[in-house]
């Protein structure tokens, strides 16, 4: 029997704290978006057993499974495997982020443009031995 790679990436690998974390956000969120276990059941395409398989933690989805909960209950798939707070930039900068996603295409590239400047700047001082306080000067 040919072993199908798509097929292995299908699936992926959660500790079992990340397995358990998946199952109660899971359960949290479907009760916050109004869903039943058999209505969840019923737009994922999977049987009723497999949702409350899910949210014990004693299964999880496949990737492509994990997208389609996400989508339906309207997170990310971070937010179910990891958490609200656990990853992403904190409430300040995500703030302003949502305000650059509201510029025009041409402002939103300059900001990028000045971010990226200030990371390889801050990774080239860091690199370069070179201090924060350290003026860094261009030669002539």
């Amino acid at each position: 029997m040919q072993c199908n790679p798509r097929d292995t990436l299908m699936r992926f690998a959660l500790t079992a704290k990340q397995r358990m974390n998946l199952a109660s956000r899971l359960a949290q969120y479907r009760k916050r978006k109004g869903f039943t276990q058999a209505k969840l059941a019923e737009a994922l395409g999977v049987h009723i057993s497999q949702v409350k398989r899910y949210e014990a933690g004693t299964s999880q989805p496949s990737v492509d499974g994990l997208k389609k909960i996400a989508m339906l209950l309207s997170v990310s798939t971070d937010e179910l495997i990891f958490g609200e707070t656990t990853r992403g930039p904190d409430e300040n900068l995500r703030l302003h982020f949502e305000a650059v996603a509201k510029l025009p295409p041409d402002d939103q590239r300059t900001v990028i443009d000045v971010i990226e400047g200030l990371i390889l700047k801050s990774e080239a001082r860091r690199w370069g031995g070179v201090r924060p306080t350290e003026k860094v000067t261009e030669s002539p």
